[in-house]
Parts: C-alpha cells; sequence; structure tokens
C-alpha cells in the first residue's frame, strides 16, 4: 500500500448473521428485527469494545420484500439500534448484487472521506411471512407461495402472459440455450449442476450461518422425488434458490487508520480490492442472447484485471448461485473448476436465498476465511432476471487498490453486446427454438411450457407449449434430442395465444 492515506483504506472490520426459525410464525423476527441483529452481531464480532455501531455515520441496507408494510426500512433499523448516522438509505430493489453494490459504495464512501465507519445489512422473513400468510389463507385453501405473493405483480404484460413471471420462469431459459452451446447432452448438463450443488451443499453442511446443513448427492440434486419435484425444465426444486428462510445478515467496515485507533487486530481485517459492475436490460426479451451475458463477462473480467490477478491467485470465490445457469456461465469466465467449490456459504439452496441479501451472508462467510492470511477472495454477485452483475475482491492482506474507483464498466459491456432482435408478439409461421422451458405445478406435471423462438426474419416471438400436449412436452423434456436450434411451427389458438407445433 504504498503512499496511501490509511485514513482512505477500507476495511471490513466486523461480521455478522443470523437465522431465526420460530416454533410459530408470529414468534418470529420481522425483516427490521434481522437486519438490526445481525449487525449487532458485526459489532462484536469486530471485537473492538463498545462504540463502532454507536459512532456509525453511514448504514445502508438492501431493500426487502416480503414485508412491504416496513418499507422503507433503513430508519427503522437505525431507531432499533438507537443509533443517528448522517448517511442512510436503502437500495431501490431487493437485487441480489445489493449487498456488493453496498460494499464497493462504501469502500467508495471511507476512501473519499466521507465517513468512517460504515454499516450494511439486510434480512428477510420469507418463511415467517407465508406461515403468517397460511394461518389467514382464504376458503379455497390454496397453498401460499410467498415469494409470487410477495412480488405484488399486478401487470400482466406479454411475457407474463406465457407463463415468465418470476425468476423461476425465467433462469430456466439460460439453462437451456447454455447447454446446447456448450454442447452438452442434458445428462451432461444436469450432471454438472448436481456437481457443482453437490459441493454448495457440503460447505453448507460445515457453516454455521447456513439454513440447510445436510449434505446432498449429486445425484440426488437432479432427480426428480417426493422430496425434490420438478419446478422449470429441467430444475429441481433442489436446484433453485430457497427463500422460504428468516435470515439476516450484515457487515462494518472501517478505514484502516480508525480500525487501529480502535484497537482492531491485524488480523481481524480484511481489505477491499476493485469491484465492477455492469448490467442487462431490466427486458430479459431484450436480450442479445441466452447462453452467456456480456455484462457478466464484463463484470468478472475487469475485476479480476483491476486487481491483477489469474484465477490461480484466488483461493475463495463466491459464484452466485441462484439458479445453476449463473455459476455455471460465471466459471467458465473464470475457468473455475467444476470440482472446487463455488461458495464459502453454501449456495441460495443451502445457505439460503433472502430474496437480495445473500451476499451479505457470502461477505460474512469470505471474511471468516480470508482473516490472518495472506489469500484472496472473489463475490461475483447477480440480481434480477440475469439482469446486474457486480464483482469484487477481498483479501486478508493489503491490496494496491485506492478508493474511491468508478465501478461502472456499462459502457464496455455494451460494446460486447450483439444485436438485440425486435420483438413480433403477434407472429404466426414458421419459427426456430431459441430456447425454452416446461413449468410444473406443485404435483410435477406440466402445467405449461414456453418456446423462446426465432422467426425466419430474425425476430424474436413467444410461444406456448400446452399442457395436454404429451409428444410435444417429451421432445422437450425426454433428452433424446436438442430442442435448441430445432424447427417448428406458430399457430394461434382462439385467445390470440401462439402455440408451439414441433416440426
Amino acid at each position: 500500500m504504498p503512499d496511501q492515506d490509511p485514513d482512505r483504506i477500507p476495511v471490513i472490520v466486523g461480521v455478522g448473521q443470523i437465522n431465526d426459525r420460530p416454533e410459530q410464525p408470529g414468534d418470529g423476527l420481522d425483516p427490521v428485527g434481522l437486519m438490526a441483529e445481525a449487525l449487532r452481531r458485526a459489532d462484536a464480532d469486530a471485537n473492538a469494545g463498545h462504540g463502532l455501531l454507536a459512532d456509525c455515520d453511514s448504514l445502508a441496507v438492501v431493500a426487502q420484500l416480503g414485508w412491504p408494510q416496513l418499507n422503507p426500512v433503513d430508519e427503522k433499523v437505525a431507531d432499533s439500534l438507537r443509533i443517528d448516522p448522517s448517511h442512510r438509505m436503502q437500495t431501490a430493489m431487493p437485487n441480489g448484487d445489493s449487498p456488493i453494490l453496498l460494499l464497493n459504495e462504501a469502500a467508495n464512501r471511507i476512501g473519499r472521506g466521507d465517513a468512517k465507519i460504515c454499516a450494511v445489512t439486510g434480512g428477510e422473513a420469507l418463511r415467517t411471512a407465508a406461515g403468517l400468510v397460511a394461518m389467514k389463507k382464504d376458503a379455497t385453501g390454496e397453498k401460499p407461495n410467498a415469494l409470487r405473493d410477495a412480488t405484488h405483480r399486478v401487470h400482466k404484460g406479454y411475457a407474463q402472459s406465457y407463463g415468465l413471471v418470476v425468476p423461476t420462469d425465467v433462469y430456466p431459459l439460460y439453462e437451456n440455450a447454455g447447454r446446447a452451446a456448450y454442447g452438452q447432452s442434458l445428462a451432461e448438463g444436469q450432471a454438472e449442476s448436481g456437481q457443482i450443488w453437490a459441493r454448495m451443499s457440503e460447505v453448507a453442511a460445515t457453516n454455521e450461518g447456513a439454513w440447510i446443513r445436510t449434505p446432498v448427492t449429486a445425484e440426488d440434486i437432479v432427480t426428480p422425488s417426493e422430496n425434490n419435484r420438478p419446478i422449470a425444465f429441467p430444475y429441481t426444486k433442489l436446484q433453485v434458490a430457497n427463500a422460504s428462510v428468516n435470515q439476516g445478515a450484515g457487515f462494518i467496515m472501517t478505514s484502516l487508520a480508525e480500525a487501529r485507533r480502535r484497537g482492531i487486530v491485524s488480523d481481524r481485517l480484511v481489505y477491499v480490492g476493485y469491484g465492477a459492475a455492469a448490467h442487462e436490460s431490466g427486458n430479459f426479451l431484450e436480450r442479445d442472447r441466452y447462453d452467456a451475458s456480456p455484462s457478466l463477462v464484463v463484470s468478472l473480467e475487469k475485476t479480476m484485471e483491476l486487481n491483477a490477478v489469474t484465477v490461480g491467485d484466488l483461493a475463495h470465490v463466491e459464484l452466485y448461485s441462484c439458479f445453476p445457469c449463473v455459476p455455471k456461465m460465471a466459471r467458465r469466465v473464470l475457468e473455475w473448476p467444476v470440482d472446487k467449490p463455488a461458495t464459502v456459504f453454501g449456495g441460495l439452496t443451502f445457505g439460503g436465498g433472502p430474496i437480495g441479501n445473500y451476499m451479505s451472508h457470502a461477505v460474512a462467510a469470505m471474511v471468516e476465511v480470508l482473516r490472518g492470511t495472506a489469500d484472496r477472495g472473489l463475490l461475483f454477485a447477480n440480481g434480477g432476471y440475469a439482469t446486474h452483475n457486480h464483482t469484487i475482491l477481498l483479501s486478508g492482506c493489503p491490496t494496491d487498490a485506492q478508493f474511491p474507483q468508478d465501478f461502472d464498466y456499462q459502457a464496455e459491456a455494451n460494446r460486447r453486446r450483439r444485436e438485440i432482435p425486435s420483438l413480433d408478439e403477434h407472429y404466426s409461421g414458421p419459427a426456430t427454438v431459441e430456447t425454452y422451458t416446461v413449468h410444473y405445478d406443485r404435483g410435477g406435471v406440466p402445467r405449461s411450457g414456453v418456446v423462446i423462438a426465432r422467426t425466419p426474419e430474425g425476430a424474436r416471438t413467444l410461444a406456448r407449449i400446452s399442457a395436454d400436449d404429451v409428444e410435444t412436452i417429451a421432445f422437450f423434456t425426454d433428452g433424446k434430442a436438442e430442442p435448441v436450434g430445432t424447427s417448428g411451427s406458430i399457430h394461434r389458438n382462439g385467445d390470440d395465444i401462439a402455440i408451439w407445433d414441433v416440426d
């Protein structure tokens, strides 16, 4: 750290996590309670005596989804902790990249001299929210879906009319397109998912902060069963983020000089390296492709370049794992081996998937494994519908990074993006499969499918796979042939919904 002012060098000094498992939903903590308790634990973890939180001058909160009546929560968290930071804010949305964005912004705040002590936290109590809803469910007896209910989606647009509503509906489109692009059979693609996820379950089993701490085999992860129902092809329950959790996590950052003034020993400090962020269009139908993401690639490559590291320099990584397609894309950019764990926390299935705050848990876990070492770890976060990407380096020893830094690399991602096809919402006629998925009900029975197709003119369009078309469902799911790239045709039914017909 030559010629660097220690008052401008950001370090993470405390991390905290909480899992709340009440026997009765009414006894559980709400998100504010989870966030505040996580920061109390981070304060204690800093081992600096009293005063870090009391003197906090910046509080940043990841927006929570499950309890909309509490929003905004940053003021409530501050009140719960009895602190009065001059800067306080909440992210606009609970995107998966939010904690890394807030970490990078806190590092910049310290680097500019705008703050000495920054606290970042987030928490979700969707498990409790679902339990409370279940207690009040209406006479239909319909089982609540906390995530779908919590999104409060009131708009029904083109994509939604074909069943593309929440992330579990959309990410399989990337999975199936990616598998075809990698030249894998269905069995090979699922084997890779199972291998990555099994190692995540092993990491979670050793992590006290993880929600599910039972290792699961690769075969059990990808094989549909009574306890592992299919969700959206080819994903089963054990391959998707587990949002039914009550979890909070947070971390406290100071300047190196402030840490020294407060007597925090050097082997408790973790240093912040450079980060890089970029995003795709918020409309997932306005993507140039579904087998890769230019913004994901730029976020990872620029972070490695800025920190002058290679994959061999990384002792640990956290590759965001809401669904297997995301770490699959990321590890191919990094050339991260499939037989090395892609997480330090346990992944969003086993560690837990508290909507936008998973990466706060990953930060906590990364800090714990880096403390007292000269190792470096990479944190890659993804949010939205494969939309937002933010990567950053942490290190157990000082880095050459200087703050503030401009982490916005959107312009480069835009330069790398191919032409985005036009959208034809009224097409009928011959078409080619670009990607697809099949959605299942809670009994494991197909309820519908959707094809993203390209017309002979190159436009993109959607078509439904009818649940009662057994032969077409089988063609898309049995693995005997690769559906991506095959030809078919689209006709429109009496409701003007496009229906896919296999040639």
